[in-house]
């Protein structure tokens, strides 16, 4: 599928199919309902739609992860990942600040910083400097 550049951010068509593996050298916006069939590299931030799929593991420096998506291999983020609702994940190793919202089903979670839990949400071990749950 196509995807577009503008300086530094790169853009793919909504609606698209990657199949193998996928590097981005900047930062990436994935519109809604786009998935990758392979694993999924972005040098730079990731700004991942609703209703996306990813099949291997995304590595990236920030993500941010739309409502409705799958990752079925880890989230590997060099500083922060914001999670929103409903997100399923295999496991998210961060360096930095992990969100989670509501309904989110994952793994394991480490951070090297704080994991902030907004509602309930499915998970494995969680494991971070300060890890605090807010809302029921």
């Amino acid at each position: 599928m196509r995807i577009y550049k503008n300086k530094n951010t790169y853009l793919a068509e909504p609606g698209s199919f990657f199949e193998g593996n996928v590097l981005i050298h900047g930062d990436f916006i994935v519109p809604q309902r786009t998935h990758f069939w392979g694993k999924l590299v972005v040098n730079g931030t990731l700004e991942m739609g609703p209703e996306c799929s990813v099949e291997g593991e995304v590595i990236c420096k920030n993500a941010i992860i739309g409502r409705d998506s799958r990752i079925k291999g880890t989230l590997l983020v060099d500083e922060n990942a914001t999670i929103c609702d409903r997100v399923h994940l295999l496991s998210i190793d961060a360096g930095g600040d992990i969100i989670l919202r509501p309904g989110v089903t994952v793994g394991d979670v480490k951070s090297q910083n704080s994991v902030m839990i907004y509602g309930k949400i499915n998970s494995g071990t969680l494991v971070g400097r300060n890890v605090r749950i807010i809302g029921d």
